[in-house]
């Protein structure tokens, strides 16, 4: 009877720690003893998250499916209306001239400053592709600060990594039952170590392959069948959309993208559309203005409040999203195990090996073999729930409200709209009802 409490254990701890090694640690942890380059997870003794490893070819692959399918710089900026933000601009580039450039420039350009703002905004929309490299904004927040895909792939694929997680019970306990049968004809000291590791292996293998397939949905009845993830398309484009504007495209970011990262081809471009009895000074000035109003969202919020409104990228690359094929879409989270994912398969299998070991030990007769047997379910059961009372769904939400509410212009309606749509429970299940 401790075969299956156990297998069931293991399970969902092998699948835990398979989770647990795609995102972390951050940074190379042990040796580096043949790890063949710095992109590469595993060392002898040493391990890196596959994530934070592999970033810059996983964020290379999502920023493809953004530039390509999801979203057009020159059509979002097409919705900013030169003359508010010109009105918008004017007060601190203003103020930047004054402390740039002296009173006189400040007093000779202020009746025009608007006029000047309005002709550079309409130019800009015209050229935004030049002059802001889209694709190297995304892959830069990125690369830039590793935590961030993280967070991307943990929050678009809670819900599958926590099914992953807790399906190793389910199944575990499953094959348990298989483990036990074999265990009754074949008592031996290997019998459990190698179905144990068979146990580990299985559980991580099919708990992957039902969040992807199958990736079109096919039907069964009154039901649909699809992979986890794919079935889920509506729910995570609105996600993704949503962290996507908040973390790497907001306002602030592409501002600093414009005057700091991007700031010799803007430079450049204002150079070209302003006449040149225009001092370069008083460009230098007019960029020093951007980059303030970038780097003090909460001074500026009522700038960086319309840029957002106008551009609308939450709901672009949401509603685009949502129309891409369940092929084309199963490509934003995928890559997270599909790199790497016969190492998490493998290190289960090995697991679930130790687990079947040391319970033929606790299990293989002598005294007190019942108390024993007694308490290894009853360990088994105890630890496995530990898995279940923790849900990390309960933690996005503090977040998302402290996200939220740093916001002063975000009323309070909108912020408990997105504190309810963390808080639904969603359905774990590759099977699901047909609309």
């Amino acid at each position: 009877m401790t075969i299956p409490a156990v297998a069931a254990f293991v399970g969902i701890f092998t699948n835990w720690m398979g989770v647990k090694m795609l995102f972390y640690p951050i940074e190379y942890f042990g040796t580096s003893w043949y790890r063949t380059d710095q992109n590469c997870p595993y060392g002898v003794l040493g391990w890196q998250g596959v994530v934070p490893a592999r970033t810059e070819k996983m964020a290379t692959r999502l920023v493809d499916i953004v530039t390509r399918d999801l979203l057009s710089l020159q059509e979002a900026f097409s919705h900013i209306e030169p003359s508010v933000f010109a009105i918008l601009l004017t007060p601190p580039v203003e103020e930047a001239i004054r402390k740039e450039s002296g009173e006189w420039w400040a007093f000779f350009l202020k009746p025009i400053i608007p006029l000047i703002l309005e002709y550079v905004v309409v130019s800009l929309q015209r050229e935004i592709e030049d002059v802001l490299d889209l694709p190297q904004v995304v892959l830069e927040a990125f690369v830039r600060d590793k935590i961030v895909l993280v967070d991307l792939f943990q929050k678009v694929g809670r819900v599958e990594l926590d099914f992953l997680v807790k399906s190793g019970f389910g199944f575990g306990f499953l094959f348990g039952i298989g483990q036990m049968l074999f265990w009754a004809m074949r008592p031996y000291q290997w019998t459990l170590p190698i179905a144990g590791s068979l146990v580990g292996y299985v559980t991580n293998w099919i708990a992957i392959k039902l969040l992807f397939e199958p990736v079109d949905p096919i039907d069964c009845g009154p039901f649909v069948l699809q992979g986890l993830f794919e079935s889920r398309q509506k729910e995570v484009s609105d996600e993704f959309g949503h962290f996507m504007e908040t973390r790497v495209l907001s306002s602030p970011q592409l501002l600093d993208a414009l005057s700091n990262q991007n700031s010799k081809e803007f430079h450049a471009f204002l150079r070209r559309k302003l006449p040149y009895p225009v001092p370069d000074h008083v460009i230098h000035a007019a960029m020093e203005a951007i980059q303030t109003v970038a780097a003090k969202p909460n001074e500026y919020n009522e700038i960086h409040t319309y840029i957002s409104q106008r551009l609308n990228i939450e709901k672009t690359l949401s509603r685009r999203l949502k129309l891409l094929t369940p092929k084309n879409f199963e490509n934003l989270l995928h890559p997270v195990f599909e790199e790497d994912e016969i190492i998490l398969i493998i290190v289960g299998g090995v697991l679930g090996a130790i687990a079947g070991a040391f319970q033929t030990r606790l299990g293989w007769g002598r005294s007190h073999a019942k108390s024993k047997a007694v308490g290894t379910i009853l360990i088994s059961f105890a630890f496995s729930s530990l898995f279940f009372m923790f849900p990390e769904v309960e933690e996005e939400v503090s977040e998302e409200m402290m996200m939220s509410s740093s916001n002063a212009d975000v009323n309070q309606s909108s912020v408990d709209h997105t504190l309810s749509k963390v808080r639904i429970k969603r359905r774990n299940t590759i099977i699901q009802p047909k609309e």
